[in-house]
């Protein structure tokens, strides 16, 4: 079986594999929580991975439409089985600022190394800018999705006491707009949830069989249910041992350690000068979760019990995504990037992520 595998793929299976037997040992033998923690969250970072790895080998039967759409399913289940153990455990708060943070990671952070990144290599880079206008304009969208339930169930306002109920009627109208984007990523080329997967599909020479692609899937996607169990577990005693607030772990260390393998792909690509495949990367994997993860996740907590999830949050919050998708809206409409340009969305997100240090710790 890894004759079918390269290098890389060889590296990332051991990665995933290691780094998850090394978490359920710590977590069997009494191993400290940070230590549990982390050896989880590179073991979520490296199954991600593998999903990615089995999904583009799909690619190559099913074609860059209907991989786009496989992406969309399956490229944000560790993400999801984080939200759903975290809502479990009570954690409503991690899980809301989890959510905003990857949009805002993969904004900000995740998009601003890639434009460092390929403009020292390359300077100046060029991208298509009919993608670019497409994901501006549903990023806003998300942005109006969390800013209007929060504003318009604030105290004197029309809807207090209704966050759930308008969260739900939101959440309804973002799951309709993703799934009418898919006959679109189908038939017409990238959309929400493409990644333009015929071009990230470097090469044919390493095809997997299909029962290979189907079974990496699979027992990547098991994988991930446990390890996002254990990360969840580990997560309320390490950040109140690091001393971080709900919402800095949400915000950033849960955002990150969900997806931070899955974009590395999208700088990746700025390096190559693929700049179409990066922005198409970077900023769908925020749609994703904007329009599907976010209101998926807010279906399924009135289901599970306990406190409902909710589109309500604070205003702090909501002016970091809307300054964010101002920022990165205008720095991509004209189609060209530059390293400084990444260093400012960098720069915002550094300034975003030390808001929301201080406050509560987790106990």
């Amino acid at each position: 079986m890894l004759s079918y595998f390269e290098t890389r793929t060889r590296i990332i299976a051991l990665l995933a594999i290691g780094a998850s037997l090394a978490a359920l040992l710590l977590r069997i033998g009494g191993g400290g929580s940070v230590a549990v923690f982390v050896a989880s969250a590179v073991g979520l970072a490296g199954l991600a991975a593998m999903v990615g790895e089995g999904t583009e080998q799909l690619g190559h039967r099913l074609g860059p439409g209907a991989t786009g759409v496989l992406q969309s399913a399956l490229g944000n289940l560790p993400e999801l089985f984080i939200g759903l153990f975290a809502l479990r455990a009570g954690l409503v708060d991690v899980v809301r600022s989890a959510l905003v943070g990857s949009i805002l990671a993969n904004t900000l952070l995740v998009l601003g190394l890639a434009f460092v990144a390929g403009g020292l290599r390359h300077g100046p880079q060029t991208f298509g800018t009919n993608q670019t206008k497409m994901m501006s304009t549903l990023l806003i969208l998300a942005v109006a999705a969390i800013a209007i339930p929060t504003i318009a169930t604030s105290p004197g306002q029309p809807d207090q006491g209704h966050a759930t109920e308008l969260s739900v009627i939101v959440s309804i109208v973002l799951l309709a707009v993703f799934v009418a984007s898919v006959p679109y990523s189908i038939g017409r080329g990238p959309g929400v949830g493409t990644a333009e997967s015929a071009e990230s599909a470097q090469s044919a020479e390493h095809v997997w069989p299909l029962w290979l692609a189907i079974g990496s899937l699979f027992l990547a996607a098991l994988g991930a249910v446990f390890v996002s169990d254990w990360f969840v577990e580990a997560l309320r005693p390490a950040m109140s041992a690091l001393g971080m607030s709900e919402t800095f772990a949400g915000l950033v260390v849960v955002a990150i350690a969900g997806n931070a393998v899955e974009n590395v792909v999208g700088v990746q690509a700025m390096l190559r000068d693929k700049g179409d495949l990066a922005i198409s990367l970077i900023l769908n994997s925020s749609l994703q979760v904007a329009l599907a993860l976010t209101p998926v996740l807010v279906i399924l907590s009135l289901v599970m019990g306990g406190a409902a999830l909710t589109l309500v949050v604070s205003p702090l919050l909501v002016a970091a995504l809307a300054l964010a998708t101002l920022l990165a809206a205008f720095i991509v409409i004209d189609g060209e990037s530059s390293w400084l340009e990444g260093l400012a969305l960098i720069g915002l997100y550094v300034i975003v992520a030390a808001s929301v240090w201080w406050g509560q710790p987790i106990g």
